[in-house]
């Protein structure tokens, strides 16, 4: 006799809700499995493996109190699977039916919390009778959050006895979130009823046959589809281990991971349009995902020899602090060759843009003192707060970004350098842009947060001064705001540095403003002041150190010949702003007659001394 209903618990035991019995479905799945219920009436198939997950499991539990519902219970487990995943009705009388899938996303916190896991995204397709139903399907966004239900409904017409509603994950949505390896669809439950009055039977005599003829239909090609499936995953696992294993053990406290496929939609395919900057790092592009965040995409260049190295750093150093002047990192892809960073997205883009490039920003003075200050805070947390603590190598005004409201946030840490409390120093491959190098970082490589202090010192001149810190078409004596910069100071004319663009000023702010730039750049790292010492000094707390004579490296040498020293001709010149973007592809050249070109220059590929 042909049946004309059914109704499923997933992944639970037998339970009756809003005078539904919904059947047991709790037997335990496996990479590939097809079972057919006691009764003959359904039968459900798994196929897929879970990818670096440990010890994997087909179910989702949970005891969150499931909301939009007057039976919560229903939602207590979930059937879930890495791939495909498909429930039949077998032995059905043909007609129209109405197909319920109920659903509830368990397995994310909802964003609201703003914790990491509130991240995740569970993307996968819905077929009915192998049609596409819902492409892209999305538990809590189509509930409006974690933990809701959501009741998808269906008309579907049975003309062979049988129904096959399918559920396939096609990469898409995250793959860490909660744990490593968490990916594909999920479903509560589901009810078939039909849109007409049963007859006694809708089949022919002999529907037992017919029944087990239906089963074997079904299971041998899922069977043979499960063997190719494994085969795929188990080939694409083993490939993508060559090239992301690597990276994936340097990273400790993990990120959320995005899809290629999702940041590729973002960028429209990596558009022009949206390009917002290069570096030697890689592009980056501006991108909006599908849950509307506009994000910044940095794509690692495959041509960059180190770039690998400076992704792992990044996302393991980023994704560790967390502070309101340090840019957030939203995530990251790995997928093969392709590794990309996603930030959050700030308007105003750099510092360096709206201080000395084409901007149509107006930055005021009680905004340019409260954007060093706020620099200076962040550099003081990596430092002091950070565990572990951090040295940023490259702070320069291109690497601090602007949001909405100018707030300031330190970026780029693809040349970050994270070392040990006990160590004094590193010594290490030189990494950073010259006129904002430290002298002892500059010619011996030796790395502490003094370095950063050393660049900090010739930001805060650029931010009062409005101008780069070399710019060779000004007068000789101004070429080197630095130097410039001890002149005026040694003839009490420190004020003749402030913007003339700016309508007012504050003297006494300005003065320690100088002040404290000047004890940043002392040659001797042991009397540049720490970075709280520098936020507790231009917050007004303390008194700016006097400073009594200028640097020796400013002195005994000329700066010039220290430029030229770290430049060979294959360095390109890499400038600070989109204004000298002409000069990115000039040579710089330590010749016979050659002056050199003193735009900041990234020397990250100077080879190190032996």
């Amino acid at each position: 006799m042909a049946d004309a209903n059914f109704a499923i618990k997933c992944g639970g035991p037998q339970m009756t809700a809003d005078g539904i019995v919904f059947e047991a479905e709790n037997n335990s799945l496996g990479a590939a499995t097809f079972n057919v219920t006691n009764t003959q009436k359904w039968a459900v198939s798994n196929v897929g493996l879970y990818e670096d997950r440990e010890n994997p499991l087909y179910v989702q539990n949970t005891n969150a109190q499931v909301k939009g519902t007057n039976t919560p219970a229903l939602y207590l487990t979930s059937r879930i699977s890495p791939v495909s995943l498909r429930y039949y009705g077998l032995d059905l009388e043909n007609g129209p039916y109405t197909i319920n899938l109920f659903f509830a996303e368990t397995a994310y916190p909802d964003r609201s919390t703003q914790s990491w896991k509130s991240l995740g995204r569970r993307v996968f397709d819905i077929y009915i009778q192998g049609g596409l139903q819902v492409k892209d399907f999305d538990i809590s966004k189509e509930a409006g959050g974690a933990e809701k239900a959501i009741t998808r409904r269906f008309i579907s017409n049975v003309t062979d006895n049988h129904l096959e509603i399918h559920l396939l994950w096609t990469g898409k949505g995250t793959c860490c979130v909660p744990e490593l390896g968490y990916y594909g669809p999920s479903i509560s439950a589901i009810s078939v009823v039909p849109n007409f009055k049963p007859t006694v039977s809708g089949l022919p005599p002999g529907n037992s046959k017919r029944k087990t003829a239906l089963i074997v239909g079904i299971a041998v090609p899922v069977g043979a589809v499960s063997l190719m499936l494994i085969y795929v995953v188990i080939h694409f696992k083993k490939r993508k281990e060559y090239d992301d294993e690597e990276v994936l053990l340097a990273i400790g406290p993990r990120p959320n991971t995005f899809s290629y496929a999702e940041l590729k939609a973002a960028t429209e395919d990596f558009s022009p349009s949206n390009k917002l900057g290069e570096g030697g790092y890689g592009a980056v592009y501006k991108g909006t995902l599908s849950d509307g965040r506009v994000v910044a995409v940095k794509q690692l260049s495959v041509a960059s020899h180190q770039g690998k190295s400076q992704f792992v750093a990044e996302v393991a150093t980023i994704s560790a602090v967390q502070h309101r002047n340090l840019v957030k990192l939203h995530g990251c892809c790995i997928e093969g060759k392709r590794h990309l960073l996603v930030y959050e997205y700030l308007e105003n883009k750099s510092l360096d843009k709206a201080l000395f490039g084409r901007s149509d920003l107006h930055i005021d003075w009680p905004t340019r003192y409260n954007i060093c200050l706020a620099t200076a805070r962040g550099l003081a947390y990596l430092h002091e707060e950070s565990r572990p603590r951090i040295v940023h190598r490259d702070v320069k005004a291109s690497n601090i970004l602007l949001d909405a409201e100018l707030c300031p946030k330190i970026s780029d840490f693809g040349l970050a350098k994270l070392y040990d409390d006990k160590k004094t120093h590193i010594s290490t491959r030189v990494a950073g842009t010259i006129g904002y190098l430290a002298p002892e970082y500059a010619m011996r490589g030796h790395l502490t947060e003094k370095a950063d202090i050393f660049g900090f010192g010739i930001v805060a001149l650029e931010i009062l001064s409005g101008r780069p810190n070399s710019d060779n078409s000004l007068e000789d004596d101004k070429i080197y705001l630095l130097e410039w910069a001890w002149a005026l100071h040694e003839n009490n004319q420190s004020l003749d540095l402030v913007d003339p663009n700016l309508v007012e000023f504050d003297e006494n702010e300005a003065l320690r403003i100088v002040g404290v730039a000047l004890l940043c750049t002392q040659g001797s790292p042991s009397m540049r002041p720490p970075m709280s010492r520098v936020v507790a000094m231009l917050a007004g707390d303390i008194e700016v150190s006097g400073v009594i004579t200028r640097p020796s490296y400013l002195t005994d040498w000329d700066f010039r010949d220290l430029t030229s020293s770290f430049v060979t001709e294959s360095i390109q010149a890499s400038t600070a702003s989109e204004d000298n973007d002409n000069h990115n592809q000039n040579r710089i050249s330590s010749g016979p007659g050659a002056a050199p070109i003193l735009s900041p220059v990234n020397v990250s590929d100077i080879p190190e001394e032996r």
